[in-house]
């Protein structure tokens, strides 16, 4: 498909000296839809990234039909399907660069902002999201909260749905970078 060409070609952008760079070993990436008549909780453990340690440069992707959870098994093929259109949008992507000069190779926890493009159901949005970096011996751990409306990225709920799909849908991450080959 396109998006993974896209995705490998965003990573060999992100520099071609020999700098340092970290993938995701580990991840959750996790969506709360909070709406009068319905929550919806998902999780997807199968992200990966990288990170350039000098630049501070980052490109995370995730695999969308790879959410679990739902209320239900037909509730999970309506997101795919219906809304997500994961066949034809299968990952979104957020790729970008830390604005502050926090030095990733230092241990300790700093909050910090991530300016880039997040990319869901085919619509590129700029953001700046702040999230809490923890350099520590086991590698780099970036945690966010933030919100991603679902008419920024095209995505339409029908009427008749409104009352059990939230306009507004809450997103958590957490990803640990370390040194060498990304998961499988």
């Amino acid at each position: 498909m396109r998006v993974p060409f896209l995705f490998a070609l965003l990573l060999l952008s992100l520099g071609t000296s020999a700098q340092e760079r970290w993938r995701v070993s580990k991840s959750l990436v996790s969506f709360v839809s909070d709406a009068p008549l319905e929550r919806i909780v998902a999780e997807n453990t199968r992200s990966s990234g990288i990170i350039e340690l000098e630049t501070r440069s980052f490109a995370v992707q995730i695999p969308v039909a790879e959410f679990q959870g739902f209320n239900g098994p037909l509730q999970r093929e309506h997101f795919n399907e219906n809304y997500m259109a994961t066949k034809v949008f299968p990952n979104a992507t957020f790729v970008g660069r830390i604005i502050e000069s926090v030095d990733l190779k230092v241990p300790g926890s700093q909050e910090i902002r991530a300016k880039g493009k997040l990319s869901i159901h085919g619509v590129e949005q700029e953001r700046i999201i702040p999230c809490k970096v923890v350099v520590a011996e086991n590698g780099i751990r970036i945690t966010t909260t933030f919100d991603v409306a679902l008419d920024d990225h095209g995505i339409r709920v029908p009427r008749v749905v409104q009352q059990k799909i939230a306009a507004v849908i809450e997103v958590k991450v957490d990803l640990l970078f370390e040194p060498g080959p990304s998961k499988p």
